[in-house]
């Protein structure tokens, strides 16, 4: 039976980038805006377990959250000589003042506050790492295993990325029609970046986040409705295809099920077809985008009858032309896992040392768990240990953790063998 603090919990993950995007209506600076939320979310906790969970908690929410920025408002009066144009009164959802004469394209709130976010004014990295930390609500600890850096340059460019709106005054509106196809990319990146986020999450006790993941394909869907070109298409069918397999990537333990184990007849098929028919689209629309050879190494495993079926050669290939388009490390990471699956685990652990020297990779779990499993592979028991070990050092993920500690087991077991 789930307590009040469950119905909370429940609540963050639902309704939190709406009980702040609404909130933000009012205040229209996201740091005030931020710690009445996270005020309304604590007087919940205090009082739902005596009064009851209330019908409708994301209205609850957004009532509490919003009178006390109204109260802040009201009581900070320094702070409204300054800014005198940005209080409003009881009409909390009253259209922006900057939308009066340029109607915006969606009126969705939750795209009004990730178009603010992802404003050019911003850098890419803070953009996502914005959109991250106040629509999806991950901590700031969350958004920095995200991006592989440490918590604390984290909270410096959230910090940074909050200021500039500040003092540039970024309007908060969804952009016009002209203005969204060379905005749609940042969004884009953030949406793929919740996706994965939710589809792997670095922290917590599972290892799939079905609130991140959810919130990312709704909002891709979003998107493509909005902009029916390459990109948003591409992406979308990205993560239909990845999406498919959701079901089969645990045991009922909740432990990961590699992708040569899963049961392939419970991958979700009108997912994948949708996802296909979507790529299809995307390569149509424009020159291939990275979401969309993405998507294309995402079908190439959903076509295939089985495992041992998989087209590596043509993986490898797009894996080529994927770096062309998106140099990271991570692409590197995972082309070498490929080349190992195609010529072997010996050529997999090559290709894995070239990547020694990445920095953004010192610290990345699934460098160390890839070169594990190769070495596994290879019946090389010692260093596989040690592989292991290095790779449960990184993982905070506690399904990922039970996974790495049977498989170190039973690495041990062989050796002493």
């Amino acid at each position: 039976m789930s307590t009040p603090g469950d119905a909370v919990a429940a609540a963050h993950r639902a309704h939190w980038a709406g009980v702040l995007a609404a909130t933000v209506r009012i205040t229209r600076d996201l740091d005030t805006a931020e710690e009445c939320v996270q005020d309304a979310y604590a007087q919940a906790l205090r009082t739902w377990p005596s009064g009851g969970v209330p019908d409708h908690p994301a209205a609850w929410l957004r009532t509490v959250a919003g009178n006390r920025a109204r109260d802040l408002l009201r009581r900070e009066s320094v702070w409204r000589r300054a800014m005198p144009l940005l209080v409003e009164e009881a009409t909390a959802t009253a259209p922006d003042p900057q939308d009066a004469d340029e109607p915006p394209a969606v009126a969705d709130d939750t795209l009004r506050l990730i178009f603010t976010c992802c404003h050019p004014a911003l850098s890419r990295e803070a953009r996502v790492a914005l959109t991250l930390r106040l629509v999806c609500g991950l901590s700031t600890a969350e958004v920095a295993r995200a991006f592989l850096v440490q918590e604390s340059t984290m909270a410096a460019r959230i910090t940074r990325a909050k200021k500039k709106i500040a003092a540039a005054r970024i309007p908060y509106r969804v952009p016009t029609a002209e203005e969204l196809p060379e905005r749609v990319s940042a969004v884009c990146d953030v949406v793929h970046l919740v996706f994965t986020t939710g589809s792997n999450a670095p922290v917590g006790e599972t290892l799939v986040r079905d609130d991140l993941v959810g919130s990312a394909v709704g909002l891709a869907r979003t998107l493509h409705r909005l902009l029916p070109v390459a990109e948003p298409a591409g992406l979308l069918a990205l993560l239909l295809l990845i999406d498919a397999r959701r079901a089969t990537r645990t045991d009922d333990d909740g432990r990961p099920v590699l992708l040569e184990d899963q049961d392939r007849s419970w991958w979700d098929r009108e997912m994948i077809t949708e996802g296909i028919d979507l790529l299809t689209e995307s390569l149509r629309a424009g020159p291939p985008t990275r979401y969309a050879v993405q998507a294309a190494i995402a079908a190439v495993h959903a076509e295939a009858a089985t495992f041992e079926a998989t087209d590596w050669s043509e993986i490898v290939s797009l894996y080529d032309v994927l770096l062309r388009l998106w140099p990271s490390p991570v692409v590197k990471l995972n082309q070498a896992v490929a080349l190992g699956m195609r010529d072997g685990p010996e050529a997999g652990l090559v290709a894995l040392d070239r990547l020694a020297a990445e920095p953004a990779l010192a610290t990345y779990r699934y460098l160390s768990a890839a070169r594990a499993d190769f070495l596994r592979r290879l019946g090389q028991w010692p260093e596989a240990v040690t592989a292991y070990e290095e790779a449960l050092v990184l993982t905070d993920n506690e399904a990922e953790r039970a996974f790495l500690t049977r498989r170190l087991a039973e690495v041990r077991r062989s050796q002493e063998a």
